[in-house]
């Protein structure tokens, strides 16, 4: 467990990589950035994002064993790879989002179900791959991109209502 003060605004890139022992972090209040792969297959299964939070780096929580996570309203993109393999069963994206990037989802395979934000506007490649109990998404109006896989594998996700403003979806974004 470690508890970071709130002098801390800035956790750069694989500060706590492969920390096996680290379970719990206590998230500072003034944090602004979290950088690649901070805490990559840390074992931490709960985090507090705070609202001074703009950035979480790519694979910021690659395989770490997180299951709920609220995303603040001061993140517009999450990143590539930023969740990738996380036993999430809940998952709250803010209002600003714009962009979800590459396997930033991917191989979460307790999520069921994702409400993506109106403020949306791609879907990375993909991002949702082998989210094998997904079985509701809710797409925006305003989304226009679907990235090549990024509903790949979701065999459980048997309908989806795309709104009119999808201009792209690429190569097998809903193959099963």
């Amino acid at each position: 467990s470690i508890s970071l003060p709130n002098s801390i605004s800035y956790i750069g890139d694989y500060v706590f990589y492969g920390c096996r022992a680290l379970t719990s972090v206590n998230i500072p209040l003034n944090l602004t950035f979290i950088g690649n792969y901070a805490f990559d297959s840390c074992p931490i299964t709960s985090v507090t994002l705070p609202d001074s939070l703009t950035s979480i780096g790519r694979g910021a929580f690659y395989r770490a064993d997180i299951t709920s996570i609220d995303i603040p309203n001061s993140v517009k993109t999450i990143e590539d790879y930023t969740f990738y393999q996380c036993p999430l069963t809940s998952v709250t994206l803010p209002d600003s989002l714009t962009s979800i990037g590459r396997g930033a989802f991917e191989g979460c395979a307790s999520l069921t179900s994702i409400d993506i934000p109106n403020s949306t506007k791609t879907i990375g490649d993909d991002a949702f791959k082998t989210c094998k109990a997904l079985t509701s998404v809710s797409f925006p109006d305003g989304l226009t991109s679907i990235g090549s896989g990024a509903f790949h594998d979701c065999r459980k996700l048997t309908s989806a209502i795309l709104p009119d403003s999808v201009t792209t979806i690429g190569a097998s974004a809903f193959y099963s």
